[in-house]
């Protein structure tokens, strides 16, 4: 397929600025692949379509504050650097993006905080915009990180046009989150709640922990027209014997099995055994689904409303049909569904 048939008109008003007052009160549209059938609901409805046995899996990443905003040394202007990933502990090595990057060369040294106390070197040049840099600490790496925390802005997504809040810091981060390393919230599972997961819990529903590190490669621009020329940045996944076993136990008594997040089936999808069950991995993923494409592990998906022309938008189609797909997205602008990170749910069955 071609990048050109993701695009659609999808007015500004409804990218979500603000979460919703509780969690699970967002919209959901359930949609039924076998039948084309699209129903209305809210997020706490899901507890409906699941029964005892069945296996959400969902992504417990947990969401760093990689926004830093510093000064270089001399001239004293004004800097923002995002942090990708950690490329060293040890010496505090970092793949960064720098903005406005014309201004940040090879040997500059960055200057943070009021006390600018935090001093970085950039070392290396990655990408127009991308450097490497090393932090100049002394301190243990629990100092580093509390000093991160610190200085460190909560990394909303620039669809987002204010600045970051107090809410934020507790809001785009899932109530499962565990292991930090994201810099973007794998946003389907903003929708649960630490009551509706109980409650799915005491329904009989098993939840299976995998860890995919969502990076801005997710959410970097398609450039080429033939989907199969695009190649995704790799971000670092992992999969443990425990999630396994409560995967393929339950794929094998004919349960239904749904991933919470595209993220989520990012990382199953990346570790598949030949006869379609879900095995352990750790290390790093540059899986791009696109259309056509045979999906191994769920067979349900919890996923947000998209933007035009990206990756995630297409790994939906891929799942559950283009023209049902698109059809349905016509459908969410006119009823003035809300999209992207903050917006309302969708819940493909």
């Amino acid at each position: 397929m071609k990048l050109s048939q993701f695009k659609f008109d999808l007015p500004l008003n409804l990218i979500a600025q603000h979460p919703t007052k509780a969690r699970d009160e967002s919209r959901m549209m359930v949609i039924h692949r076998k039948t084309g059938k699209i129903e209305h609901k809210h997020f706490k409805d899901i507890m409906g379509f699941f029964g005892d046995k069945d296996v959400m899996i969902v992504n417990n990443t947990k969401v760093f504050p990689a926004r830093l905003y510093g000064r270089k040394e001399k001239t004293g202007a004004k800097i923002e650097v995002f942090l990708l990933r950690e490329l060293n502990k040890q010496n505090k090595l970092w793949d960064v993006i720098v903005d406005p990057a014309r201004k940040i060369r090879v040997g500059n040294k960055l200057y943070f905080g009021d006390d600018e106390s935090l001093v970085a070197e950039v070392i290396d040049n990655t990408t127009s915009r991308g450097r490497t840099i090393r932090f100049l600490f002394e301190g243990s790496e629990e100092e580093f990180r509390a000093v991160l925390n610190v200085l460190g802005e909560t990394p909303l997504p620039k669809y987002i046009k204010r600045k970051p809040e107090e809410e934020d810091k507790e809001r785009y981060q899932t109530v499962y989150a565990k292991y930090e390393g994201a810099v973007a919230a794998p946003t389907a599972g903003l929708h649960f709640s630490k009551e509706l997961v109980k409650k799915l819990e005491i329904k009989g529903i098993k939840f299976a922990e995998v860890t995919l590190h969502t990076g801005l490669g997710t959410f970097r621009p398609i450039e080429v027209e033939d989907l199969s020329k695009h190649k995704m940045d790799a971000e670092y996944f992992r999969i443990d014997d425990y999630a396994v076993k409560i995967v393929n136990t339950a794929k094998e008594r004919g349960k239904r099995i749904c991933s919470i997040g595209t993220t989520t089936m990012r990382a199953v999808e990346s570790s598949v055994t030949a006869q379609k069950l879900l095995k352990p991995a750790e290390g790093w993923t540059n899986t791009f689904i696109h259309p056509p494409y045979e999906f191994s592990i769920a067979d349900a998906l919890v996923t947000n409303f998209h933007l035009p022309k990206t990756s995630l938008l297409i790994m939906v189609c891929a799942f559950a049909g283009y023209d049902l797909i698109m059809d349905a997205y016509r459908q969410a602008i006119k009823d003035k569904y809300r999209f992207f990170s903050y917006g309302d749910a969708m819940l493909i069955i």
